[in-house]
């Protein structure tokens, strides 16, 4: 069987199908794969217990009423990037930590409830870690594209359409505001993606069927599932973040271009001198100027600024070896639970 970077095609392809659908139940996946069920199930632990692959949660960044985001680029003292990104990282609200060859040592994701709490962690949290020089924080005005869109290649489209369709889900009516047991539902989520709705009653007090309901509304537009993988071993080993700037009325337009280009993981609209942050995987580091002039041919955009992801320390609440292997939780913790 075909090794690649690792992983051979089955396990590839299982990732891929729960990038598509998540939370796919094991009798799914092995329909789709042609797999025995209990196999399947297998393999998956034996992913996500290396750390190689596992599927999280988190509020979705579409909705300013779910949670504010910014991107904030971090200088640090001499020799001290490794370190600080180390100490960011255990701070629940910093979900990404990127170090960085460019013109900042690190790039952080923040997220907060609202502005003031964000704002809050910036000011009494960030910037005071020992070895912060300065930061320039950019709020994110619109979330446009998350990495819960990005996909491997590996499944044909008879699959695809086949785990589209059972990943579909009727509308249902979304609450008002975030409750105590939403956010601790978010939190239980955000460590093991599926978890079954057993295990949320109990770990939630709630009955069942009640546990399955709101886990309906939750994910219908406030909470994201995603399947994240270690880069090292998806194929496109190496990443960039493009600070750019575009015309304002062409933004959307820009986007939704974007979203088509198989390197591009995230794209937001921001304050500050660069409205559109993107970032993208590659596979080989000359694809960073490659990519640059790629997409300045075909679209209004002045890309700024770039630079190299040296190492990924913290992924939407895990935390990374070298490698890009989850090693540990941090759970995103957003509301004080």
């Amino acid at each position: 069987m075909t090794q690649v970077y690792g992983m051979d095609e089955v396990d590839r392809s299982l990732v891929h199908a729960l990038q598509i659908h998540p939370r796919a139940p094991w009798s799914l996946l092995g329909e789709v794969l042609e797999l025995d069920p209990v196999t399947v199930a297998r393999r998956w632990q034996r992913l996500e217990n290396a750390g190689l692959a596992w599927v999280t949660a988190y509020p979705r960044a579409t909705d300013v009423h779910n949670v504010v985001t910014a991107i904030v680029e971090v200088d640090t003292a001499p020799g001290a990037a490794s370190r600080v990104a180390g100490a960011v990282a255990r701070f629940p609200w910093a979900v990404n930590v990127k170090e960085t060859a460019g013109g900042r040592d690190l790039v952080v994701n923040v997220q907060a409830q609202d502005v003031r709490q964000l704002w809050q962690h910036i000011t009494t949290g960030l910037s005071t870690v020992e070895g912060v020089v300065a930061a320039r924080t950019h709020l994110v005005t619109g979330q446009t594209l998350d990495g819960s869109s990005w996909r491997l290649r590996s499944l044909d489209a008879a699959q695809r359409t086949r785990l589209e369709q059972a990943a579909a889900t009727p509308g249902v009516s979304v609450r008002a505001a975030w409750d105590e047991v939403d956010t601790l539902m978010v939190t239980l989520l955000n460590a093991d993606g599926r978890i079954s709705i057993r295990d949320l009653a109990a770990r939630t007090g709630l009955t069942v069927s009640t546990a399955g309901r709101r886990l309906r509304h939750l994910l219908a537009a406030r909470v994201t599932l995603r399947c994240d993988v270690a880069r090292s071993l998806s194929g496109w080993p190496f990443a960039a973040v493009y600070f750019a700037s575009a015309p304002a009325e062409k933004l959307r337009e820009i986007v939704s271009v974007l979203a088509a280009v198989p390197e591009v993981r995230s794209c937001v609209i921001a304050s500050g001198p660069h409205n559109l942050i993107v970032d993208v995987w590659l596979r080989g580091l000359p694809d960073v100027h490659a990519l640059e002039a790629h997409l300045s041919a075909r679209l209004p955009v002045d890309v700024r600024d770039r630079s190299v992801v040296v190492r990924t320390t913290k992924h939407m609440g895990r935390l990374l070896d070298d490698d890009g292997r989850c090693v540990e939780l941090v759970p995103v913790d957003l509301f004080g639970v």
